[in-house]
């Protein structure tokens, strides 16, 4: 039984292989090309650098708006994150407590979930002229599409989280004489912290790296530009110098890898407890 297996084992473990070459190969090919010259880049694109050049690093930094493009995704992502990390969990917790007694949660909870399926394209026209027809094309009108893309995912976790937690809890509380409020922040809340940083965790990577939206929200002016919105052009700018490009991709990438490193650990008991259900 077990020389049959082996076969299966090899095939698994040679697939596995190849997609983390396939995954971190980029990874691999950004941080090399950030630390090199371009004449060691001409001469071989994918070899590792003979030292750690930081000329590339020096001379986006030295971009007199850089440092705006950074405050702009900072500010985006904290007001963003801060207002889901608020409001996701209240809506998630009335719709598990209300769907089950009422038909009018349980609607609201199967819209919110089925627009998760919407693909991407079909929203991109639609949601462009809305936010022009209502005046929102900025950063404030981002932040509330943010808010609304997150509800999907936000409440399906949510949901199952909340499930797991007993109702004996929340009656002892209203008896003592707490309202739905009080109920919520004193006791489900505190209960809810793991699937709270789950959230904000894979939230916060999404908004902090996206570049779509910002493309068809912010890109009329440059004084709206994200950190992505700013790669992207900055790359048409210097379409030939590949160093200066992924060290710009650098300071995006590297201070997500470190805070998902941290935090990985949140983000499996967050969605390990979500998925039980009661």
């Amino acid at each position: 039984m077990t020389t049959k297996k082996l076969p299966i084992k090899i095939l698994a473990y040679a697939f596995l292989l190849c997609v983390t070459i396939v995954v971190l190969f980029p990874v691999y090919v950004t941080f090399v090309t950030a630390f090199k010259t371009t004449a060691e880049s001409t001469q071989n694109f994918f070899s590792l650098p003979s030292s750690f050049y930081l000329g590339n690093f020096k001379q986006v930094m030295a971009d007199e708006h850089f440092g705006d493009y950074v405050k702009n995704s900072l500010l985006i992502t904290l007001i963003s994150v801060g207002l889901i990390s608020f409001i996701v969990p209240m809506v998630s917790y009335a719709i598990a407590r209300e769907s089950k007694r009422h038909t009018y949660f349980r609607v609201i909870y199967v819209a919110i979930l089925l627009s998760m399926f919407a693909p991407f394209q079909a929203l991109m026209t639609p949601l462009t002229q809305l936010c022009t027809k209502l005046g929102i094309m900025n950063q404030g009108g981002l932040i509330l599409i943010y808010l609304a893309f997150s509800l999907g995912q936000g409440v399906f976790l949510f949901s199952g989280y909340y499930s797991s937690i007993p109702l004996e809890l929340e009656e002892a509380a209203t008896i003592d004489g707490c309202t739905t409020t009080q109920t919520f922040f004193k006791i489900v809340f505190p209960l809810a912290k793991p699937m709270t940083v789950t959230i904000i965790i894979l939230n916060t990577l999404w908004i902090w790296n996206d570049f779509l939206l910002p493309l068809l929200i912010l890109n009329k002016s440059a004084d709206m530009w994200t950190l992505p919105l700013y790669q992207y052009n900055f790359k048409s700018a210097y379409t030939f110098d590949y160093n200066l490009a992924f060290a710009s991709f650098l300071f995006s990438i590297v201070p997500m890898i470190i805070m998902y490193i941290a935090l990985q650990k949140n983000i499996i008991e967050g969605l390990t407890a979500g998925a039980v259900k009661s």
